[in-house]
């Protein structure tokens, strides 16, 4: 295939499902490349010379409940869209596997940065970078503030027994890749089950919040939250546990997890948990606990990829030492659970 025929994108199909679906919305002939750095749903950018967007389909050869995926990803962006949580426009879904092989969705192009390396935010200076972190709580606070059932999302999920069940599921996850001893990590999922704490008022969850799945604009505003494939209605502050977490230096030289909490002038945890209590007005005395399942979910999820990567089944850099990092989880989650 060439570069502006990626696999899994047939221009020619889907300019002429655009031209039935949105007629004028094409000028002229289609192009698009993958738009590398997604870890599940591949994401392509498409233009006709003078408009772009953005196509989001499940992975090449993925066929377990892909329709599902696509239509959670569309109605969610589709209902935030007319709030003040900034996503981009959705421009149609299609569920129709006839043309690109899977159900996929369209969206408008937003042009900014997902800052992913603490590199990436030195050319900022410390102000500028510390301005786009603490947007970033601000926009977490405005997602956590629309009322699921105003916006038509009151059956997005299931809130009641939220905690436990992510407890419950991210333990079954670990037993999936088991293959060797990990010291500390049934003690981490056992003592987070005895210490759930209650959660507040269920709001739409993004599942995944953090620095690399927003577009920073050149004003250092947030002008689009992306990768919404997780997202569900349940406790808030497992958001804020996850963006905590993120906001904590691992010093590890070239981390396959995101170093933006190294760069100069990213705000300490305190302050952004300070910023989103203040904001939001919700209780956040139990935020160590939300951080500390995080750790355990992040292992969890990076002992996965080394199970994988051991088997042979995943190729690319970094994935050699990822199996080092879970341990550094383990413990984090460990200390943060008995500290605070």
């Amino acid at each position: 295939m060439s570069p502006d025929h990626p696999p899994g994108l047939d221009l020619d199909r889907l300019r002429g499902l655009l031209e039935r679906e949105r007629p004028g919305l094409v000028t002229g002939p289609l192009s698009g490349r993958l738009i590398e750095g997604g870890r599940s749903n591949l994401t392509y950018a498409v233009s006709d010379g003078g408009s772009r967007w953005v196509v989001r389909r499940p992975p090449l050869g993925h066929v377990l409940a892909t329709a599902h995926d696509m239509r959670r990803e569309h109605r969610v962006i589709s209902a935030l869209h007319p709030t003040a949580v900034p996503v981009p426009r959705p421009v149609l879904l299609c569920e129709d596997e006839e043309v690109l092989g899977a159900p996929f969705y369209v969206m408008e192009f937003v042009a900014g940065t997902p800052y992913r390396a603490a590199g990436q935010l030195a050319p900022l200076g410390p102000g500028r970078t510390r301005d786009a972190v603490l947007n970033l709580v601000d926009t977490l606070v405005e997602l956590h503030a629309v009322d699921p059932g105003e916006v038509g999302l009151a059956d997005f999920g299931r809130p009641e027994g939220f905690l436990d069940r992510q407890l419950r599921r991210w333990g079954k996850q670990l037993d999936a890749s088991r293959n060797r001893e990990l010291a500390g990590i049934d003690e981490l999922h056992a003592a987070l089950g005895r210490e759930l704490p209650s959660s507040p008022a269920p709001t739409v969850v993004h599942g995944d919040y953090r620095l690399d799945n927003v577009l920073i604009g050149e004003d250092d505003e947030i002008k689009a939250v992306l990768d919404w494939e997780m997202s569900t209605l349940g406790d808030p502050l497992t958001d804020l546990g996850l963006l905590v977490m993120y906001s904590m230096p691992l010093s590890m030289p070239d981390s396959p997890v995101s170093t933006t909490a190294e760069a100069p002038g990213h705000p300490a945890p305190a302050e952004l948990i300070e910023r989103y209590a203040a904001r939001s007005g919700r209780d956040v005395s139990a935020v160590s606990w939300y951080t500390a399942f995080a750790w355990f979910k992040l292992a969890v999820i990076l002992e996965g990829i080394h199970y994988r990567y051991t088997l042979g089944q995943t190729v690319g850099r970094g994935f050699d030492r990822i199996g080092d990092l879970v341990p550094v989880f383990i413990g984090h989650g460990l200390t943060t659970l008995q500290e605070g």
